[in-house]
């Protein structure tokens, strides 16, 4: 966000007329989740700054009840809106985070967060708890589906886009979270320490915060964990210093949920609430989600000296900045609430879901260009709705007589499939569950595999394996689904298999066996049509990796980016490498790579340079492609990755039809951070590499002097 001089002056004047109380109840979100009766209605008669997970008309009630106060001003209402307006039921859900990074399509994804916006504003609510810039670098994090995938730079970019998207219009503000370092916890725990130095911070997780916090984001979440043993609750030199100084961020820092009071009692890291509430305000948190004692240990705190007001004072400027940059001192207009799951945003989700699903393997058998006579779909994941959406939405979050009734127009597999094959026979066994070893329904799995022309296997995960708190040390598939699939492939029937999954899971022997491979992840309102149709060959696939796959679960963490050194590079009972690479996925045609070259073979070390690549559809069917460009330094003074994402482009070509792609770099795209914590490119030899995956990369050459 941008500072508004001309609001500068109207917040002072506000400030000087506040209560060191007034001042305080901004800085506290407050929810009616944790807390005991009477709690939540004490705050809202004392007009308390911020409110979370409201929805609807009670939004308005609260914004009314703040005018009655002594100090008027009016609260911002938050909620977790991670792929659409996610915990109302009815709203648009798009496909995951995860899902959506499949796309590389900056466009789509700012639409997203636009139409996202709209569906949030129209509900009453300012702030959605969105995007997530998390790494997802090892794969038993339960989390993983909130994020963009593994690599920064994609990361930066497709959080950049979202923010754009959110901020557009000024319905609501997003939420950069959580910073940072979160996904990197030791063993993949959620919320643990992460034992990484400020400098891998800097140039590994931060890039995708400043990333995001250039293109306008207007507030920050402060991560659960800590950073080599210090939390990040009261992390001064990560959130005062660097986020807030040195970066220049002029928006508001938010704790995650009752941060303050698990730095005291399960971080241990402060004597006392009093401790842990001064800590985390001078470290730069401005506001704490829903700690009630937070009030009068602040307020009591001030009054004693112990907590300087200048530093109240800047974190209620902060807030008051958003509140006034929203329009909520005035009678802001807010969309009409038809907007919320309304056709328009449905066409996008459709695009998007289109472009986010991941053709991983096809020995032919896909596009089913003639309807099968009889088709057997068949798996646990093939209508459960509730597993489609996964984490953070209103079936995984709201009271489930909330959604007893979904009002959205949903297509799970089943539903998809029958509409998109309707002369079809389409014959649905479930043949398994996602857990255990109930093997009644297989038997009839089996006779409608063994009757149809092809297969259709929907396998993956569950609710209760996938998203917050749920962290596997197990990622191979669980339950029966390995012998549902390989009593099925006995059968000689073509197998397609579909895979709904939070994340990536280890599936080497479905994969081994089935013809072709779908990733879905979770695909939102209309994967269940999307998939149907590509397996149709209504449109042509074009995702990609977001995320590499781990060939075992002892095989993690398996990133592209990773440093070399490693003695034989792989362990001794697993083949080497990811069973499918960051940046793979498969096309119905053919692209052919040729003539990539760099404008210049030395550079200066802040020079501008250009790389090009010519790129052909050697099919027979219109695509889009997604053209990669990594590079390596082949010498440095500290270690860096053996290949590293630095630009993309996704691009459209007609059969037969060839585009010269050309990417506008410069040497600073080449640097790394050194032990001083400074971004420098150093002279000597770097490799460029261009292609549609880590496999098929041309090279060329190039120096900086």
């Amino acid at each position: 966000m941008k500072i508004n001089p001309a609001y500068e002056q109207k917040i002072t004047e506000i400030i000087e007329d506040m209560t060191i109380e007034e001042k305080v109840l901004q800085m506290l979100q407050i929810s009616d989740q944790g807390n005991e009766p009477g709690v939540y209605e004490k705050f809202i008669e004392l007009n308390t700054g911020s409110f979370l997970h409201e929805l609807g008309e009670s939004t308005d009630k609260l914004r009314e009840k703040a005018k009655q106060t002594s100090s008027k001003i009016p609260p911002i209402f938050g909620i977790d809106a991670i792929h659409g307006h996610s915990l109302k039921n009815g709203a648009t859900i798009f496909p995951s985070q995860l899902a959506c990074a499949c796309s590389w399509n900056e466009e789509l994804i700012e639409e997203m967060g636009a139409m996202t916006a709209r569906e949030v504003c129209a509900d009453g609510i300012d702030w959605v708890f969105s995007p997530v810039l998390c790494m997802a670098r090892d794969t038993r994090w339960g989390r993983v589906d909130e994020t963009f995938g593994e690599d920064p730079h994609l990361i930066g970019k497709l959080g950049a886009a979202i923010v754009r998207g959110y901020e557009r219009d000024g319905n609501v503000i997003s939420c950069l979270k959580h910073y940072i370092g979160y996904g990197e916890a030791t063993g993949a725990r959620d919320a643990y320490d992460t034992e990484v130095s400020v400098r891998k911070i800097r140039e590994t997780f931060l890039p995708p915060f400043e990333e995001a916090i250039k293109a306008g984001a207007s507030s920050v979440m402060t991560a659960y964990g800590s950073i080599s043993g210090t939390p990040l609750t009261k992390h001064k030199e990560l959130l005062r210093e660097i986020l807030k100084e040195e970066l220049g961020f002029c928006g508001f820092v938010v704790t995650d949920w009752f941060n303050i009071w698990s730095m005291r009692t399960k971080q241990r890291s402060a004597e006392s609430f009093d401790e842990s509430a001064r800590l985390a305000i001078e470290a730069g948190n401005d506001m704490s989600m829903n700690c009630k004692e937070f009030f009068e240990s602040v307020t009591q705190q001030v009054k004693n000296g112990e907590i300087s007001e200048e530093l109240i004072n800047d974190s209620v400027r902060r807030i008051l900045r958003v509140k006034m940059g929203l329009g909520l001192f005035g009678e802001k207009v807010r969309p009409d609430k038809s907007v919320i799951g309304c056709s328009e945003h449905r066409e996008l989700n459709k695009k998007l879901t289109e472009e986010s699903l991941v053709l991983l393997k096809n020995n032919g058998v896909l596009p089913l260009k003639e309807a099968p006579a009889k088709i057997a779909l068949i798996g646990p994941n093939a209508d459960d709705i509730v597993n489609q959406y996964g984490d953070w939405t209103f079936t995984s979050h709201r009271p489930s007589e909330e959604w007893a009734v979904i009002k959205n127009d949903y297509y799970t597999l089943l539903r998809g499939i029958k509409e998109i094959f309707a002369d079809s026979e389409v014959t649905f066994a479930k043949g398994c569950d996602i857990c255990g070893a109930d093997s009644t329904d297989m038997e009839k799995a089996l006779i409608a595999a063994k009757n149809s022309d092809v297969v259709i296997l929907a396998l993956g995960d569950e609710l209760s394996q996938n998203g917050e708190g749920k962290d596997r040390a197990v990622l191979e598939l669980s339950g029966l689904q390995n012998e549902l699939a390989a009593k099925i492939k006995e059968l000689g029937k073509p197998v397609i298999t579909v895979f709904i999954t939070g994340k990536p899971l280890c599936v080497r022997e479905v994969c081994e066996l089935s013809d072709a491979v779908i990733q879905a992840f979770n695909p939102g309102d209309l994967g269940g049509l999307c998939i149907a149709e590509l397996i149709a060959g209504k449109f042509n696939p074009s995702g990609k990796l977001p995320i590499s796959y781990p060939r075992a679960s002892g095989a993690v963490p398996c990133y592209y980016n990773r440093y070399t050194g490693w003695h034989w590079g792989k362990y001794c009972d697993v083949d080497e490498g990811s069973l499918f690479d960051f940046g793979y996925g498969l096309s119905y045609t053919e692209f052919e790579y040729s003539d990539l070259s760099v404008s210049k073979k030395e550079i200066g070390a802040e020079e501008d340079f250009e790389v090009s690549v010519t790129v052909k559809n050697t099919g027979n069917m219109d695509g889009k492609e997604i053209v990669e460009l990594y590079f390596k330094d082949m010498i440095s003074s500290v270690m860096t990755p053996e290949k590293k994402l630095c630009a993309f482009k996704k691009i459209n070509l007609a059969k037969g039809e060839a585009k010269r792609v050309t990417f506008k770099m410069n040497a600073r795209d080449l640097a790394f951070v050194n032990p001083e914590g400074k971004w420098i490119t150093e002279a000597g030899e770097f490799e460029i590499y261009a292609g549609g995956s880590l496999d098929t990369l041309l090279t060329a050459e190039l120096s900086v002097k």
